[in-house]
């Protein structure tokens, strides 16, 4: 559907993971705090945004939409190893960009989002995020876990 491995896509994705989680938001949260503006603006600019550290980067967009503190923590909910933000963020990126076509990114990045996937990815004691990417394309698709 849309061009495999889209970095910026990638880096937007984590962005919108690490922010959550140190903000311990649902990351449906975070996307809603940023807005589709800022988010299309990572999108358009992840090039240059991913010349700093992701922590720079999320605390200066944290500051600029004032994302408060939530009580979101699928970290410390986590009875296992819990995957970096870089893994999870792949997981986001493989899913829009199987579902979606290149110019339809940014509306994916909103609506996966705010999708049903989203709490199922953000469960860290299932391995479904760990699945292979066409797997999890089809349930997206399906609307259910298959």
């Amino acid at each position: 559907m849309g061009t495999k491995n889209n970095s910026n896509l990638f880096f937007t994705c984590s962005l919108i993971e690490f922010i959550g989680r140190k903000r311990k938001r649902n990351r449906m949260e975070v996307v809603d705090s940023l807005g589709r503006e800022s988010i299309e603006r990572i999108y358009e600019y992840a090039d240059i945004f991913h010349c700093e550290p992701i922590e720079k980067v999320a605390a200066e967009f944290t500051a600029e939409y004032q994302i408060k503190e939530g009580i979101f923590d699928n970290e410390a909910a986590c009875r296992y190893r819990v995957p970096d933000y870089w893994t999870i963020g792949e997981v986001y990126e493989r899913l829009i960009e199987d579902c979606f076509a290149d110019n339809e990114i940014v509306e994916g990045i909103w609506t996966v989002y705010h999708s049903w996937i989203n709490e199922n990815i953000s469960d860290y004691n299932t391995d479904f995020y760990f699945q292979p990417r066409d797997y999890i394309a089809a349930c997206y698709k399906k609307g259910m876990v298959l």
